[in-house]
């Protein structure tokens, strides 16, 4: 099969390495990769967002299935626009992908059928949005409606630090339009697990749990990032937990979803807070989390394409989805004053016996050589019997690779292993 992917980031290294895995694959592409993927896929330099190139490409080269990973194409229909031309996709159509991409929708559709998750109110005028934060309790949790690379969330301590996260959002344009609209929410407390789940609108499989590290800093320090690190399983989300989530979040929000005419097909994100009261959705994503893939497809033992398109053909009740019960912990390098500024084009040397363990996200080829050019630049996998030893392992291996300007958090597990 020729398989494409789109995107070309750490999250789609870890999924195509994991498709070459499966013996139907013949060739991959990616849309357009970057300079690690190119080892392990064909790189085509068309833009994740660009729909039409996507589509074009797809039915010049003979594409038999697609897997659009990001937000941006999901819910700009890319999945409608391959599929009216006849491509088998794995990932949601744009009316089931507004999960994501509209938290005002999110919210409205949890309230709505029951969902357990923060209070909450919605605003699209900015002076009234104030005026709420005048008198509601803090701290307070201010989110940009729409899409905002992981960064549309803050957390007010203070009446003005609310203030300033409204007005930055909805009259100075921080995020563009996904600000003109905010969810003013509680504050929930507790753990924070993130689960991702196959599902082709009928049946869910939820995959290994996991944990991220949004914070840049240790100790949960710093502004918030895509994501510095992951560790799975996560100890909190225990099997009790699991059942719970279970019956009272997961199966709901498929059944929901297909109530509204918007069935769910793809991989959908549960990012919860295990709160005194029980679990909260603290969030929804329409696709594979980054980096939690590369934590999370590691530890699949079945074939991934074999069930990522029984996804999309509603055969997931048939199909065995098996996880490995190994531990596995992975460290992002980043460089340097992300995920503000950043200096970009450093050289990254990588000992050829660690390149099976290291997805890369932020470089590209230049003058033959691997160089930085993101702010997140990779991140280092290693899967072990027990946690404590995959952690080790992956800082191990972390400590082996070097690039200029070259940053990672230090205490990538520490809350997981204190738990155990």
């Amino acid at each position: 099969m020729k398989i494409m992917v789109v995107g070309g980031g750490g999250r789609e290294h870890a999924i195509i390495r994991k498709l070459k895995e499966s013996p139907e694959a013949e060739i991959i592409y990616a849309l357009p990769g970057n300079g690690g993927i190119a080892a392990d896929a064909e790189c085509v330099p068309i833009a994740a967002t660009d729909i039409d190139g996507i589509v074009k490409f797809a039915r010049e080269t003979g594409i038999d299935y697609a897997v659009v990973a990001p937000d941006d194409p999901l819910v700009m229909g890319c999945v409608d626009a391959l599929e009216a031309r006849g491509i088998p996709c794995f990932g949601p159509r744009a009316n089931a992908a507004v999960i994501e991409g509209s938290k005002v929708f999110a919210k409205n559709l949890m309230k709505k059928y029951g969902i357990p998750t923060a209070a909450y109110e919605t605003f699209d005028n900015a002076d009234a949005a104030l005026r709420y934060l005048e008198t509601a309790p803090l701290p307070i949790v201010i989110k940009a409606d729409g899409l905002a690379l992981g960064k549309g969330v803050i957390i007010a301590q203070t009446r003005e630090e609310a203030r300033q996260a409204v007005i930055g959002m909805m009259r100075e344009g921080q995020f563009g339009k996904s600000g003109n609209r905010v969810v003013i929410e509680e504050f929930l407390t507790g753990p924070e697990v993130s689960v991702l789940s196959f599902t082709d609108g009928h049946t869910l499989v939820p995959m290994v749990s996991s944990m991220d590290h949004k914070r840049a800093g240790d100790g949960d320090t710093g502004l918030n990032t895509g994501g510095m690190g992951t560790i799975a399983p996560n100890p909190f989300y225990t099997e009790n937990v699991a059942r719970e989530c279970m019956d009272r979040i997961f199966l709901p929000t498929i059944r929901a979803m297909r109530e509204e005419g918007r069935p769910f097909k793809g991989c959908l994100y549960f990012g919860l807070m295990i709160t005194p009261d029980g679990p909260r959705v603290i969030e929804y994503n329409c696709r594979f989390g980054d980096p939690e893939t590369q934590v999370v497809l590691p530890l699949l033992e079945s074939d991934l394409l074999t069930v990522m398109r029984a996804v999309t053909e509603e055969k997931l009740a048939e199909t065995e989805v098996r996880f490995s019960d190994r531990s596995a912990a992975c460290v992002i390098m980043a460089s340097r004053g992300y995920p503000v500024s950043y200096e970009k084009g450093y050289e990254i040397t990588i000992p050829p016996e660690i390149l099976p363990h290291v997805y890369i996200a932020g470089a590209k080829i230049s003058d033959g050589k691997l160089v930085t050019s993101g702010g997140r630049v990779l991140g280092v996998t290693a899967v072990e019997d027990s946690l404590p030893e995959a952690i080790r392992k992956a800082y191990e291996m972390t400590d082996r690779i070097n690039f200029g300007n070259a940053f990672c958090r230090r205490d990538i597990g520490a809350r997981a292993l204190r738990a155990l």
